[in-house]
This record gives C-alpha cells, structure tokens and sequence, in this order.
C-alpha cells in the first residue's frame, strides 16, 4: 500500500474546498500542493508535513514527529508524523494548517 486512503480522505476533508490544492504522487506517496508547493503528504502511514527549516527543531519535538528520511538522509523543514500524533481530527487539522501556511509563505510555482 502505498499510502493510508483513510488519511488521504481525512487531509481532503481538512483542506475543504479551497481553491488551489492539487495531488500529486511523489514519495512513494500522496503529496498535496497549493500553488505550486508541497504542503503536506502521505507515505504509507505516515502523515508527512513542510514544516520549513525556522520551525523544523520546535515541531521535531512534538509527540510522534520524526525528521523526514526518505531518502536515507533527514530532510530539514520536513516532517514525519505518526499515527498517534494525527489520530484526532484536530490534531490532524493542526498539522495540515502548518504545512498549509508554510506552502502559502511561499513564491507560487
């Protein structure tokens, strides 16, 4: 399985019906994109968040985060989130407003 379809309708559902967010398969993944930039995704079971690199230490110390490793190396202002830490629909909402607001502050691609 490539990525949780659960999680993937749950990230929906978050994200509503705001314009501008596209899917897109990458990581192995689901990823999420709001103009042009990553904001968010799924690997396997794992919600996987742009967090950016000025809050990546803060957020790395949240309850089941974990650096990015995907490819074998930590990515800085990425991270990973278990299942416990998006079981409730707020604390899934939380991280997906992080990852939405650090895409936003972004330049559009």
């Amino acid at each position: 399985m490539p990525y949780h379809e659960q999680l993937a309708d749950r990230v929906r559902n978050v994200l509503g019906s705001r314009k501008g967010f596209i899917e897109q398969k990458m990581f192995g993944g689901l990823c999420f994109m709001v103009r042009g930039n990553m904001c968010c995704g799924i690997v396997k079971d794992d919600l996987m968040v742009r967090v950016g690199p000025d809050r990546y230490e803060q957020l790395l110390a949240e309850p089941h985060a974990r650096p990015m490793d995907f490819t074998g190396r930590a990515m800085k202002g990425f991270v990973y989130v278990g299942p416990e830490g998006y079981r409730s629909d707020e604390a899934l909402a939380r991280w997906v407003k992080r990852g939405v607001d650090f895409a936003l502050s972004l330049p559009a691609k």
